[in-house]
């Protein structure tokens, strides 16, 4: 029986250690040492870590792969392959020279497009039509490695963060299913990236989802939906955050950032167009929708949005 050390972190990965589970023998999980998290900053386990706990896995936590101690301890579990997804370092190559069949990735992009950290946030910022799930072989480089099979899906019109991430956890985990009997057994064989159509999404920074209202309303209105749990877009009201929390195109103009009230819609002037919108949050306060923001702030309507 193959024998898999897994690696991973976030909810993304949970489907995909699930599935191994129920078909394979995981020898051990790799994920995040426990972070502090919520308002009172209690240390939290990664879900894969929970799941692996759950199911009597040994859990190796490094604060980096690449130390001795890390490495000495991968290779006493010897596996035949790790699984990679999202795991959240990179591995170098004294690790990925361990496993027997070498280490498989499931990425949530089509590559070479939207290598790195953040494929899912970058594809609908970009507006691009379609995206996917690559499982591709690892090298020490950042997703450049050669695939082994890959399938697209399209995006919807209203796709955010949030609902992208739970369609290509899903169909990662069904794709890597599909592929791992294939890449053991030799019948499928990994292929070279293209060299061309590359592009590059890096981690995502908070400051990220300041809306420049100088910019495109359909600029704007992708980025909301891209930053859909996280990290959120927002502007300053009365020297207050102010998170936008959806909103929709319109034509029209205004000058970028003055907020105008229309004849059933409130919306806010951008570069090209106009930002209607729907459902906001200001600090401190419950999400609401901007009509019923607006009987409690009357000068709302004549306000105007800067960049902090």
């Amino acid at each position: 029986m193959t024998s898999i050390v897994f690696m991973g972190t976030p909810e993304f990965s949970v489907p995909i250690l699930q599935g191994l589970i129920e078909q394979y023998t995981v020898i051990g999980v790799v994920t995040q040492p426990d972070r502090p998290a919520g308002r009172k900053q209690q240390m939290q386990m990664s879900p894969i870590k929970q799941l692996a706990l759950q199911h009597n896995i040994p859990v190796l936590q490094p604060e980096k792969l690449r130390r001795p101690e890390a490495i000495a301890e991968l290779k006493q579990w010897q596996p035949d392959v790790y699984v990679v997804a999202a795991f959240g370092q990179i591995l170098p190559q004294s690790v990925l020279d361990i496993p027997v069949y070498g280490s498989i990735n499931v990425h949530a992009s089509l590559l070479p497009r939207w290598r790195g950290a953040a494929p899912i946030q970058a594809v609908i910022r970009a507006g691009d039509a379609e995206t996917g799930v690559t499982i591709m072989k690892m090298d020490a480089g950042l997703d450049t490695g050669p695939m082994l099979k890959k399938r697209a899906i399209p995006i919807a019109p209203d796709e955010t963060g949030a609902s992208l991430h739970d369609k290509l956890s899903l169909l990662g985990a069904e794709l890597l299913m599909e592929t791992l009997p294939g890449y053991l057994d030799g019948t499928i064989l990994p292929q070279p990236q293209p060299e061309t159509g590359i592009t590059f999404a890096p981690q995502v920074k908070k400051e990220e989802g300041n809306i420049d209202w100088s910019q495109d309303a359909v600029v704007i209105e992708h980025l909301i939906r891209a930053f859909t749990p996280w990290p959120g877009t927002f502007t300053f009201f009365k020297g207050q955050q102010l998170k936008i929390l959806n909103g929709s195109v319109l034509t029209g103009s205004a000058d970028p950032g003055k907020v105008v009230k229309l004849r059933d819609s409130i919306a806010v002037g951008t570069g090209a167009g106009l930002l209607k919108l729907g459902t906001i949050q200001l600090a401190g306060r419950k999400a609401m929708k901007v009509e019923e923001f607006v009987k409690g702030q009357a000068d709302f309507t004549a306000a105007t949005f800067v960049l902090s």
